[in-house]
């Protein structure tokens, strides 16, 4: 069996699961909605800013 075939299933698998919590234990998730919500603004952060580039002197004198 490939990887392709697995790959649908185990997304739809994790869904599927995503949802039950949801439904089912919601009221449980709310006191942690906060937390969600800066881990959210922390992996944006570390993971969105590679577009920047190098912010060494080399290129600020460059850019001059």
């Amino acid at each position: 069996m490939k990887n392709k075939n697995i790959q649908p299933v185990l997304i739809s698998l994790l869904v599927i699961i995503g949802i039950y919590l949801v439904v089912d234990h919601g009221q449980h998730l709310v006191p942690y909605l906060p937390f969600a919500f800066l881990l959210g603004c922390l992996s944006m952060h570390l993971f969105m800013h590679h577009g920047h580039g190098s912010h060494s002197d080399k290129d600020h004198h460059e850019h001059n």
